[in-house]
């Protein structure tokens, strides 16, 4: 019994470290609003609605896989002990069960509709661009992004940060880089995402967006940031030998510090023009009463 004593209390200190050890772990990443930390065990905090949509999603998903998995194994393993060679020597002879094969039949399609009326919508908004306050190009070449503004006229290279100046900065290393992409906050960016070479890939995790960088073609995507900061992401294909080291920065700031960036870059902003007026029209001329004839009055 002492032995026992001693087992169940080491698991229960042991559990109870495992707990203070998920909870500083969740707690760093509470603290975090930018990008990856050491550590993390959880998605990175939503920056926009879409990605907090996506995050609401994947705990639904969840919700459903969990039970599902704990439920095929809880059935092999009863398998696996009532039905092995010792417990089941002369094993039944039947090939069908009608209730059966309805069961497994109709309740993962009842599964997948409730999924899909969740995804089908989320999907819709990712796809759905609206009406863009901003256009940015993000060209992937080997290995660092372009950006083009081309309503501001201004363009540039963005590279990653070397370790020394990193550090000199205090930036985070392979992260950072030397001209992050700029954009205010509170406003729908339409992202235009290409490559010059070989297939890269576009990802801010924050952000919840992620699209194909695909030479001779320009795919689409789009984000409204909703707080300052700086968000990081990275290439997410297989894009060849440094392909791990094609960090994306994002800083996102207010609008005067915009239009400042802006000029200092030799651009300029795009001024929203307003529809002209439309000319007035003339009024109808009044026709000219008809003369008066004979016989009638005038």
């Amino acid at each position: 019994m002492r032995s026992w004593g001693r087992f169940w209390s080491g698991a229960g200190a042991a559990i109870s470290a495992g707990a203070a050890l998920l909870a500083t772990a969740g707690a760093a990443v509470a603290q975090t609003v930018t990008g990856p930390v050491d550590g993390g065990i959880d998605l990175q905090p939503a920056a926009t609605e879409v990605a907090r949509d996506i995050h609401s999603f994947h705990t639904l998903l969840l919700w459903i896989i969990v039970p599902i998995t704990l439920f095929v194994l809880a059935l092999l393993l009863w398998v696996m002990l009532r039905y092995n060679r010792a417990s089941n020597p002369t094993p039944k002879k039947f090939t069908h069960n009608m209730t059966v094969e309805v069961v497994w039949t109709v309740v993962p399609v009842i599964i997948l509709v409730v999924i899909s009326a969740f995804s089908f919508p989320l999907l819709f908004k990712q796809e759905q661009i609206p009406q863009a306050q901003l256009t940015i190009k993000a060209t992937g070449n080997t290995w660092n992004w372009g950006y083009t503004y081309p309503d501001q006229d201004v363009e540039f290279i963005s590279n990653p940060l070397a370790e020394e100046d990193a550090a000199a900065q205090n930036r985070p290393y392979r992260m950072a880089v030397d001209e992050p992409m700029v954009v205010p906050v509170n406003t729908t960016v339409r992202m235009l995402v290409t490559a010059n070479d070989v297939i890269h890939a576009f990802s801010v995790p924050s952000f919840g967006i992620k699209e194909d960088a695909v030479p001779g073609r320009v795919n689409e995507t789009w984000f409204r940031v909703e707080k300052t900061g700086t968000y990081y992401g990275f290439c997410q294909e297989l894009c060849g030998i440094q392909h791990a080291f094609m960090p994306i920065e994002v800083r996102v700031v207010s609008e005067p510090e915009f239009a400042a960036w802006i000029a200092s870059k030799g651009g300029q902003m795009a001024e929203a023009t307003d529809a002209a007026p439309a000319p007035a029209m003339p009024a109808p001329a009044t026709p000219d009463p008809a003369p008066a004839t004979a016989g009638q009055p005038g």
